[in-house]
């Protein structure tokens, strides 16, 4: 009897254990499901900065989330971009990005995403592209890159412009 009883609990953990490391199905409907609930996630992460809604957009970040902006040197955790960010938000004026176009991309296990965007920004057309986490049950900005679009035929023009700020940091980087 003890054999039994220890068996069967040995493979009620078992199916538990199997269980909670169950993936979800990777159907299409999974995913175009996903898809909707990133691109929403993704729509009130910008709409939260152009209302200038510092809780909201926080809030639509992981905790461990990183910003990269269009300078070479702000590469930021989250606390850093609350605290760079905060001042655009107190003023009632953060930033809008209108996307004009977006790929999205989800992983099989339909808890990772990632995607590029381009936008209408006050800096004209950027390219913004990150990386989406699902923790409990909520699609997360968790990195976001943004670029600035430079037309190939202009790129030596802007190369020589931002020459000295290059090397500078390039020198800067190379010393620490």
């Amino acid at each position: 009897m003890k054999k039994l009883a220890l068996l069967s609990l040995c493979l009620i953990a078992f199916l538990s254990f199997s269980e909670l490391n169950a993936q979800v199905k990777n159907t299409q409907e999974n995913i175009k499901a996903a898809e909707r609930q990133i691109n929403k996630t993704i729509g009130k992460w910008h709409k939260a900065a152009a209302e200038a809604n510092f809780e909201n957009y926080f809030g639509l970040m992981t905790e461990d989330a990183v910003f990269i902006g269009t300078d070479a040197t702000e590469n930021w955790t989250l606390p850093e971009f609350r605290k760079f960010s905060r001042p655009y938000f107190e003023s009632g004026k953060a930033w809008t990005f209108r996307t004009l176009d977006r790929n999205l991309y989800v992983h099989e296990n339909l808890r990772v995403a990632w995607f590029d965007e381009l936008l209408d920004t006050h800096m004209g057309i950027c390219r913004g592209s990150g990386v989406l986490m699902k923790e409990n049950g909520i699609w997360k900005i968790h990195h976001y890159v943004l670029s600035i679009t430079i037309p190939n035929e202009n790129v030596k023009e802007i190369t020589k412009i931002k020459k000295q700020f290059d090397e500078d940091l390039i020198s800067k980087m190379k010393n620490n």
